[in-house]
């Protein structure tokens, strides 16, 4: 009993001294400009408003022009919306030279690769390698296209690179490209931080869980593994069964919908410290599934997390 009390002891005092390390912030919020990608909804837009009300300068990218138009309405002044492709050379590049007149001399103080889409998603035998690529295109190739295009700028501030994986950047219990993109982030976050270390730039990784946005929408979701249903050819079709179709549209409506976290201020908090703590964390984990399922399930040998998930895998048809 006295071992369990003087664990528990240890774990309350690093508890205190990581919340006594972390809790300094850092001066002249009002001189540091912040680029955030993905500011039409979700985490971005909530970023975006939050880090502008804290005082930065916030550089809020939207892939459309209702984004910046409603974010220009529930923000301060000092606020700048753009258009972003991630996609695009082009607009990566247009976006980079605008924030390089805007930044001057300072440097632009941090990047938050929040930009990302879910779809298309299905087992991997469902797709094609166009599927592949046009999720990469915006999930990885964007991300790393992105932070090249102010990584100088970042250096010469000795800012910030935050960005946003997935708990599926740790597993992978699903078919698809987002997985495969989310690990991707994962291993582009650690050679960037080993890389820019030298240059007193700090690299930060956010791993959520299940949140309620565009990522995990039931009827998104529910519209795309239809849509690549109906295209499959029907040989295909008759190794999984009809049955599996249904079932599949049922986890999506039911249990996505159920663990999904309506607090986005969750992750918004982490994308806040990770910008504006004198010691950030190297990587945050935000909600409880993440926390108490997703990453302990990470580190479990192969055959325990195969296990696990395949006795919750929807049955197929032909065995």
């Amino acid at each position: 009993m006295a071992m369990y009390l003087y664990l528990l002891g240890l774990l309350v005092l690093y508890k205190l001294y990581r919340w006594c390390r972390e809790l300094p912030r850092i001066p002249d919020r009002g001189t540091k400009y912040v680029y955030i990608t993905g500011c039409d909804t979700g985490f971005g837009n909530l970023a975006a408003r939050h880090l502008d009300k804290k005082g930065f300068k916030v550089i809020a990218s939207c892939f459309s022009e209702r984004g910046e138009e409603d974010l220009k309405k529930s923000c301060s002044g000092n606020l700048i919306t753009t258009h972003l492709d991630v996609r695009s050379k082009d607009s990566v590049a247009k976006v980079a030279a605008l924030i390089k007149e805007k930044v001057g001399e300072h440097g632009l103080w941090a990047v938050v690769n929040n930009a990302g889409v879910s779809v298309p998603s299905a087992p991997c035998d469902w797709l094609t390698i166009d599927d592949y690529k046009s999720m990469l295109d915006v999930n990885l190739n964007g991300v790393i296209a992105v932070t090249l295009s102010v990584l100088p700028l970042i250096k010469k501030a000795r800012g910030r690179v935050v960005n946003v994986a997935s708990v599926f950047g740790r597993i992978s219990p699903t078919g698809g490209p987002y997985t495969v993109s989310k690990y991707g982030v994962e291993a582009f976050n650690d050679s960037l931080r080993l890389n820019m270390a030298p240059f007193g730039v700090k690299v930060l990784c956010i791993e959520p869980g299940f949140f309620k946005t565009n990522v995990t929408d039931a009827t998104i979701l529910t519209k795309n593994v239809t849509a690549v249903w109906d295209r499959l050819p029907q040989d295909v079709k008759d190794d999984y069964g009809i049955e599996y179709l249904q079932k599949s549209l049922g986890v999506i409506k039911d249990k996505v919908a159920k663990i999904s976290d309506g607090d986005l201020m969750k992750v918004v908090g982490c994308m806040e410290h990770a910008v504006s703590a004198v010691q950030p964390r190297t990587r945050y984990s935000p909600g409880w599934d993440a926390k108490l399922f997703w990453l302990p399930l990470s580190y479990m040998p192969t055959c325990v997390s195969d296990y696990i998930l395949g006795s919750q895998a929807v049955p197929i048809a032909k065995k």
